[in-house]
């Protein structure tokens, strides 16, 4: 019976090294249908001594054990891990579903286009980032007031916009052609192993430098 609650759930580590990872979404779930899954209520309950267990904010928490502190599942989002290694070219960021639950660990952008994940994906954005961005130790530490929400976007024609959509599905194309590698394998040190990935990249770059 709780087959139909389990989801995906993600973070940076999860989502960059392709580690399964679920979690009983259970917004939905009504207390009667709760009462008849005694597995579920273990873990239920489990969460809700934990939470007792914490700070004040987390205390008052227990008063609702089976849903996390944040509840927004939107149908579709660009997931950005908070922090990507300083050795990739490119921060590892892609499209994911409502089936996926986000961690903290990660940033996610709700509703986003094609247009946006190109933008977000290029060389001048990961050139902002850089210079913006806080660090944990060396590594690149994304976050949406510094990084994101002072990104300076550009104005680009109906054509530009075009070209960038099309630069983008490219990128996630090219990443279909690897079932079996993670985005850590696809963007690490040897990157330039998968020429149609780093192609599809490159092409994407040009169109965005053109739209600035």
């Amino acid at each position: 019976n709780a087959v139909k609650y389990i989801k995906k759930r993600t973070g940076a580590e999860e989502y960059i090294n392709n580690k399964k990872r679920y979690c009983l979404w259970l917004v939905d779930a009504s207390p009667t249908e709760l009462t008849t899954m005694p597995e579920v209520i273990k873990r239920i309950e489990a969460c809700r001594q934990d939470r007792l267990k914490g700070a004040s904010d987390r205390q008052k928490l227990a008063d609702t054990p089976t849903i996390f502190r944040e509840i927004n599942n939107p149908e579709s989002y660009i997931i950005v891990p908070r922090v990507s290694s300083e050795k990739r070219r490119y921060i590892p960021m892609g499209f994911l579903n409502s089936e996926t639950i986000p961690t903290d660990s990660a940033t996610i952008i709700p509703d986003a286009t094609l247009y946006h994940f190109g933008i977000l994906t290029s060389n001048v954005h990961m050139a902002w980032m850089r210079a913006v961005c806080g660090r944990l130790k060396s590594d690149y530490r994304y976050s949406k007031d510094i990084v994101y929400n002072n990104f300076p976007w550009c104005n680009p024609t109906d054509v530009q916009r075009q070209k960038i959509e099309h630069t983008a599905q490219a990128i996630l194309d090219a990443r279909l052609k690897y079932p079996d590698c993670s985005l850590a394998d696809l963007y690490g040190e040897t990157m330039y192993l998968f020429s149609d990935l780093l192609e599809a990249h490159r092409a994407n770059d040009h169109a965005v430098t053109q739209a600035y």
